[in-house]
């Protein structure tokens, strides 16, 4: 069944074919090609119950967070924040990006929210004060992969459920991970800024600083809120995306930027957003069955262990396999399809889940920046109006801090684990 179901999905895959429908027709096949007669009782019953829990009830909250900050302008205030505190560094603008995407970071938790609102603004002011296009699109889906990895995150809400972690520690560990991308990519550009000549403008003023930071003092609160409500136990994970919508609301009513037209936009792309990933994670969720009842985890761990024994040159054939995937499959669905194959291998070779949370989070978000199918590209090609190959080719080097980072948190546990068990203690 096996064979069947994972050739089947990469053939539909390599064909074009929306990830959602193709795993729902490779586990479809695959049902009606097994010895299952009673498939159609059994696919809808799998869907239902993958998809009928409460830790789900946090991802649309946290979608609908993320896009009422791109009606409400809280986003541009936050770029003019950023602005005016790092704008005057070499290749001011471009550290302007990536310090105003670990900021929106705290309040949306989705890379494609990032790319879409505050690149949009980004690209658009660094091509005005002289930047290349491409290099102010590549900067931007690169630091967009910060978005997920800081708390609130999408991505870690779901591999939260299906390795039966809680939120909350899934949160905390990837707090010092986000904020090393962040810095990884800040040295990148400093250190590419000696070499090449980047436009520059004058320092603000102290008097500026105050006056962005006092138009955006509610818009920076935001993080503080959601990410303080959930690590002194206020609220559970869903209760903080509630009260992220209520307050990007808030937000919106005081700087008189919300009207109901936008509210509905938000309200429309939060509810076809949610019922894309719903729909994935029920298909995953009867494809991840079908491999459960043919012991391909088992086998998977059996294979691997002929192979190699050494828990460091597993994580090394580990990161080259989940990058490669996420080449090609979005972050998502190739976390519901890979994490219930892979966690019998990492129990086995004594890898905390957490940890490998945090290696999966980060290795399938650099696919986004990464061809062919990196949805960030064509994202920020879009919206900055540049060819996506110029794009792939701009980007490539600004994955070198991102690879080096991941390297980083794989083989030095602590830098992931560190803050959850300080805070909530160890497991």
């Amino acid at each position: 069944m096996a064979w069947i179901l994972i050739g089947s999905f990469i053939a539909l895959i390599l064909l074009r074919v929306p990830i959602s429908i193709a795993i729902g027709m490779a586990t479809v096949l695959t049902f009606l090609t097994s010895d299952f007669s009673n498939a159609l009782q059994i696919i809808p019953q799998q869907m239902l119950e993958g998809v009928n829990k409460a830790s789900l009830t946090a991802v649309p909250f946290f979608i609908m967070a993320g896009n009422l900050m791109n009606v409400t302008g809280v986003t541009e205030r936050i770029f003019a924040f950023a602005n005016a505190l790092v704008g005057h560094l070499k290749a001011g603008l471009a550290q302007v990006n990536i310090l105003s995407s670990m900021i929106f970071a705290g309040i949306s938790g989705a890379a494609v929210a990032d790319c879409a609102g505050l690149g949009a603004i980004e690209i658009k002011a660094m091509r005005e004060a002289g930047y290349k296009p491409d290099f102010a699109a590549a900067i931007t889906v690169a630091s967009s992969v910060i978005g997920p990895l800081i708390p609130p995150s999408i991505g870690l809400v779901i591999y939260a459920f299906l390795a039966q972690q809680s939120i909350e520690r899934m949160f905390l560990a990837g707090l010092v991970p986000g904020i090393l991308v962040g810095l990884a990519l800040m040295i990148y550009v400093r250190l590419r800024a000696g070499f090449q000549d980047f436009p520059t403008q004058p320092r603000a003023t102290v008097r500026e600083v105050a006056h962005t930071a006092q138009h955006g003092f509610a818009a920076l609160m935001a993080p503080a809120i959601i990410l303080g409500s959930i690590m002194f136990g206020f609220v559970t994970a869903t209760e903080a995306g509630v009260l992220a919508c209520l307050y990007c609301i808030f937000l919106g009513v005081w700087y008189r930027e919300l009207t109901l037209g936008k509210f509905f936009s938000a309200l429309s792309d939060t509810a076809m957003m949610t019922a894309v990933i719903m729909i994935i994670i029920a298909f995953s969720i009867a494809m991840g069955w079908l491999l459960a009842i043919d012991q391909t985890p088992q086998k998977l761990a059996d294979w691997t262990f002929s192979l190699t024994e050494n828990r460091n040159v597993f994580l090394a054939l580990l990161l080259v396999f989940i990058i490669l995937v996420g080449c090609v499959v979005e972050g998502v669905p190739a976390k519901l399809i890979l994490v219930p194959t892979l966690l019998p291998l990492i129990d086995a070779y004594g890898i905390d889940r957490v940890h490998f949370g945090i290696i999966i989070q980060l290795g399938l978000l650099i696919g986004i920046a990464t061809p062919p199918m990196g949805i960030g590209l064509y994202i920020v090609a879009e919206v900055g109006r540049v060819r996506f190959e110029k794009v792939t080719l701009a980007v490539l080097p600004m994955l070198l801090p991102l690879f080096a980072v991941l390297i980083l948190l794989t083989y030095v546990p602590q830098t992931v684990t560190f803050l959850p068990d300080l805070i909530l203690g160890k497991q």
